[in-house]
């Protein structure tokens, strides 16, 4: 039986070998793509790394681009940031008051807070871009991080988080005559870090792989998204340029990579939180 379980957990890890190297090669081709000059990218059997290989392809991306490929990160990059860290504010705001604060309606509330989640993206896009025109946002940066700041699912897993904190460490600080914020700064927020963190790295990823928004809501190239521009930069330059669009798709790529390998162990602690009882 020992025997039977030993070559049975052997052929499952061959099994997994194998399926994880047909998953990774891709994403491997395409970094070292991205350094070979263009008459390498179509050779077969394709070669992994080449001998000409150099940095001239991200230089003439990033830089030599019109616009730079610079501004498309930076744009990302703005409009990633201030909508996680707008995000995070207003979602452990609200699942503390949801978790721990008592008034009237608040479970009601909570639920019809949820429910905005089953309204797809599409039904709100005219509505969305009629407002912008409106408020005079359409076509900037502020389109695309207004309505980002507020998170319903980012809500709910902190107000999961926060429900199995015990109330004795809130009833504490009552005591020691803290207010109800210094309560939630000082004693609760600290202890729902891997919920946070959970929050933050799929609001981090979900906005920096947005694509829908910027495609509706900008019509600057000089304000495309790294999504966009990416895009944008494929159809421009097309088969003439595949080493250069590899380049623009590494470095599309790489952050999120490491914010998520970096956050592992915390999406699945906090993704997990609750899930018992709460």
């Amino acid at each position: 039986m020992k025997t039977k379980l030993i070559i049975r957990k052997l052929i499952l890890s061959i099994i997994m070998l194998v399926l994880a190297l047909l998953v990774v090669y891709p994403f491997v081709l395409m970094f070292t793509s991205s350094f070979k000059p263009l008459n390498e990218i179509y050779q077969y059997p394709p070669k992994l790394w080449s001998e000409n290989a150099s940095l001239i392809n991200y230089k003439k991306v990033l830089f030599e681009q019109n616009p730079p490929f610079w501004k498309y990160v930076n744009n990302t990059m703005i409009v990633t940031l201030i909508s996680v860290a707008g995000t995070i504010i207003t979602a452990s705001l609200g699942g503390y008051a949801f978790a721990k604060m008592k008034f009237k309606g608040r479970d009601a509330l909570f639920l019809l807070y949820l429910a905005t989640m089953m309204v797809p993206f599409q039904a709100l896009m005219v509505p969305q871009f009629l407002l912008f025109k409106t408020l005079g946002i359409f076509n900037t940066l502020g389109a695309l991080i207004f309505p980002r700041l507020f998170t319903p699912l980012g809500t709910f897993l902190m107000r999961q988080y926060f429900t199995d904190i015990p109330n004795e460490i809130i009833e504490a600080g009552e005591i020691d005559g803290a207010s109800e914020f210094k309560i939630f700064r000082a004693l609760v927020f600290p202890l729902a870090k891997p919920a946070a963190a959970t929050v933050v790295i799929l609001n981090f990823v979900w906005r920096w792989n947005d694509y829908e928004a910027p495609l509706i809501f900008i019509s600057s190239k000089n304000l495309y998204t790294l999504t966009v521009g990416l895009t944008n930069f494929i159809d421009d330059a097309g088969m003439a340029a595949e080493n250069m669009v590899m380049s623009g798709a590494v470095i599309a790529t790489i952050p999120i990579l490491i914010i998520y390998i970096m956050g592992q162990k915390y999406i699945i602690e906090g993704m997990t939180a609750g899930s018992v009882k709460g």
